[in-house]
């Protein structure tokens, strides 16, 4: 889906700061555990698009962990675990409440032996194969970023099949997919630039150019 999570090539937000600490403070690490340890259905996937689908503002005023906590509360909530209000008592106020959109679907539970498949089909594009992000825009979970979309790539190599995300999110069904390296140049994507950028790409993202 579009939104304000998908800020790649975006003017405006400054230059992104490159840190390799894990956690800044204690509630951090109680964050992760909390949002990894919950014993929910659902998938990476679906714990991906509720954090899209959290309110603009809350997304924006959050850091890093706040929004894995936003998404968390989403998730507990869509399945009747919990309650907002409660939170908010215990929390003492309303204010940080997420306040995300409905998602398509409810997911099903995470792959058994993670995410990569064998399917029965060749891949469709090859090493060398220039290519096109499609310009699609769903309403749904995708892994597609705006800034890539309609621009020419080039493939640097073909990955194995994965579980789609854009069905998974929803409890859709896995359709595992092929995933694509794929190469556009930086001056394509924004104008500027002399170097290349590498995104990972599922094969109907893709189109023959």
């Amino acid at each position: 889906m579009d939104g304000i999570h998908d800020i790649g090539g975006m003017d405006g937000f400054g230059r992104m700061a490159r840190d390799e600490s894990v956690f800044h403070a204690p509630w951090e690490r109680t964050a992760f555990a909390l949002a990894s340890s919950a014993r929910m259905v659902g998938n990476t996937d679906d714990f991906r698009h509720a954090i899209e689908r959290l309110d603009p503002a809350f997304y924006l005023g959050a850091d890093y962990y706040g929004r894995w906590l936003g998404a968390l509360e989403v998730r507990l909530r869509e399945r009747d675990l919990i309650d907002s209000d409660e939170v908010d008592r215990r929390a003492g106020s309303a204010a940080a409440r997420p306040r995300a959109i409905a998602s398509a679907g409810l997911p099903t539970a995470s792959p058994e032996g993670g995410p990569v498949r064998t399917i029965d089909r060749r891949p469709l594009y090859a090493v060398g194969q220039s290519v096109i992000a499609r310009d699609l825009h769903p309403v749904g979970h995708t892994r597609l970023p705006r800034y890539v979309r309609g621009h020419h790539g080039t493939i640097t190599r073909v990955h194995p099949a994965f579980v789609f995300p854009d069905t998974n999110a929803h409890g859709w069904g896995e359709d595992p997919q092929y995933v694509y390296a794929v190469q556009f140049a930086a001056s394509h994507l924004w104008g500027a630039g002399d170097h290349s950028v590498s995104v990972d790409l599922f094969e109907p993202y893709l189109e023959a150019a």
